[in-house]
């Protein structure tokens, strides 16, 4: 799923405990929104095992959002909604599509590396592609809740991030093209071939 979609989740994640704890509202939802987007962090340097954790940060969520209720406080529920941030994240890059340069195509078999189990899982695919028509209508589904309670500025942050995914979607099929192009025209020919080796496979699939 595309990085709104996921900072989105997890903003809407941490919605019910800001309006349950007023005042540590903001704290819970700069970081389920943050926690969305951190494990993408990895996305040119081993992308969806370098900080991808779907069973750790799970289990972190689990233990820290009881105590984000049992003992509010900012340095709790910040840690708290981070993990479950990140853990929805990884969890739901389960049900995406796959590594490859073009995910439509449906060819790779990885989808997100288990560390628990040292074993990659598979994509599920139920959403084909980060960028897809149905990743876009996810994101519009989650930020939904967050439209009609928020203000304060987070609804623009909100608005911001659906009109990115807005912009993703439409452009998304053409980006493989567009990174290939930079990469046999730019980063090879310009760029030390060190930095070069360190990019995913992917984006030489058609360079060689």
């Amino acid at each position: 799923m595309m990085l709104p979609t996921h900072a989105l989740v997890g903003m809407a994640l941490a919605l019910p405990y800001a309006l349950a704890v007023p005042e540590l509202g903001p704290v819970a939802l700069v970081a389920g929104f943050l926690g969305g987007v951190l494990p993408d962090v990895d996305l040119y340097a081993d992308h969806r095992r370098a900080l991808h954790y779907p069973v750790y940060h799970s289990v972190l969520a689990a233990a820290l959002v009881p105590a984000a209720v049992l003992v509010p406080s900012p340095a709790v529920a910040a840690a708290a909604f981070l993990a479950l941030g990140a853990a929805a994240h990884g969890v739901a890059d389960v049900f995406g599509g796959g590594l490859e340069l073009r995910p439509w195509e449906g060819t790779s078999d990885r989808a997100v590396y288990d560390h628990y189990r040292d074993q990659w899982i598979a994509p599920r695919r139920w959403v084909r592609y980060d960028g897809a028509p149905e990743d876009l209508l996810l994101a519009a589904g989650v930020a939904a809740p967050s439209l009609v309670v928020l203000d304060g500025g987070y609804d623009l942050l909100v608005f911001a991030a659906l009109f990115v995914a807005g912009v993703y979607t439409v452009v998304r099929r053409i980006l493989p093209a567009l990174a290939t192009l930079a990469v046999e025209r730019v980063l090879v020919p310009y760029v030390p071939s060190a930095i070069v080796a360190s990019l995913p496979d992917r984006y030489f699939e058609e360079t060689g």
